[in-house]
């Protein structure tokens, strides 16, 4: 297949396009190479994708009209629209950059799938669109209506135009809510990459929530992988999988949780990285920042009936992946 896979030098983005080219697929990569964290780790993972001939680089922002044609102009098949301004907490620095990118920049991906209409349109969302949700695990049938960042407000518009534009113009679409990702190449603004930064260095690592939270960690590989067999999986109107499915009555869509329904304390976390760089870390107990939430959760039941198997990773072996790349990565 021909597949259209917006932030592809993202850390998931960059990963998706991997195991899609070496399924034989062609990719067509759509990435700004914003410096929201350091450019040089984007640029590292765009030039790897670009050593395959059939990986095709557009460099454009999403609310740049003629690299969304670009990137349209070879008519994908499929299209993974992960490009995203990413971090609850920047929402609270940079609130307009979320709007942009996240609510202007995924409508000027839908106009692109009216106007050029892929069998599948796969959507980034985030578990943060549950709030400080009081049922775990959460389903996706739960409410969604009251975000406590920014960011998740955002991804919460991102649904619900989506969800327009599959109710309008036909176009299948599937959102995905990613439960706090890691793994090797991963962002350098996240907990895992700070925290191994900080021991590396000897310093003292910043524990928010005074280490009482809990987190759906999952696996980069086991990620992709998912996304990888949802592709093939367009919601049908009208054809639930389950009981349990998101499906929208009036529309070819749905939203699924990406995680692997094992939530793990951030103090066991922490412990795993240490144990993974071979030493103990300086730790700071500080207080829940605003805009987090205590604990994230995933009912995967859906998942299962869409794909037969959820993430399995465990923490330690995920860990100790990224802390291995970790050891050898260096910035130009």
């Amino acid at each position: 297949m021909r597949v259209l896979v917006t932030g592809s030098a993202g850390f998931i983005g960059y990963h998706l396009s991997l195991r899609l080219l070496a399924e034989g697929h062609e990719v067509i990569g759509l990435d700004a190479l914003t410096p929201y964290y350091d450019v040089r780790l984007k640029q590292q993972r765009q030039a790897m994708l670009e050593a395959n001939g059939r990986f095709l680089g557009v460099t454009g922002r999403l609310e740049d009209e003629a690299a969304i044609d670009a990137a349209f102009s070879e008519a994908p098949e499929v299209v993974v629209h992960l490009a995203a301004q990413a971090g609850v907490r920047y929402s609270l620095e940079a609130p307009f950059s979320y709007t942009d990118s996240n609510v202007t920049g995924t409508l000027a991906i839908l106009e692109a799938a009216r106007r050029t209409p892929p069998k599948h349109l796969l959507i980034a969302s985030s578990s943060s669109v549950y709030g400080m949700a009081a049922g775990q695990p959460s389903r996706e049938t739960d409410m969604t209506d009251r975000p406590v960042s920014l960011y998740a407000a955002t991804k919460k518009a991102t649904e619900a135009m989506s969800h327009s534009y599959a109710h309008l113009f036909g176009v299948p679409i599937t959102c995905l809510r990613f439960f706090t990702v890691y793994g090797p190449w991963g962002r350098p603004d996240m907990a895992l990459f700070r925290f191994a930064e900080a021991i590396a260095a000897g310093k003292p690592i910043s524990i928010y929530g005074e280490g009482r939270m809990r987190r759906d960690f999952t696996y980069i590989d086991d990620v992709v992988a998912a996304i990888d067999r949802l592709i093939g999986k367009a919601p049908v109107q009208g054809e639930p999988v389950s009981a349990a499915d998101s499906l929208s009555p009036v529309a070819p869509w749905r939203v699924v949780n990406i995680a692997g329904g094992r939530p793990v304390e951030l103090m066991r976390f922490v412990s795993a990285i240490e144990t993974a760089m071979g030493r103990e870390a300086k730790k700071e107990l500080l207080p829940m920042q605003p805009g987090d939430v205590t604990e994230t959760a995933a009912d995967v039941s859906l998942l299962r009936a869409l794909v037969g198997e959820v993430p399995a990773t465990p923490i330690e072996d995920g860990v100790l992946a990224f802390c291995d790349w970790f050891r050898g990565w260096r910035p130009d």
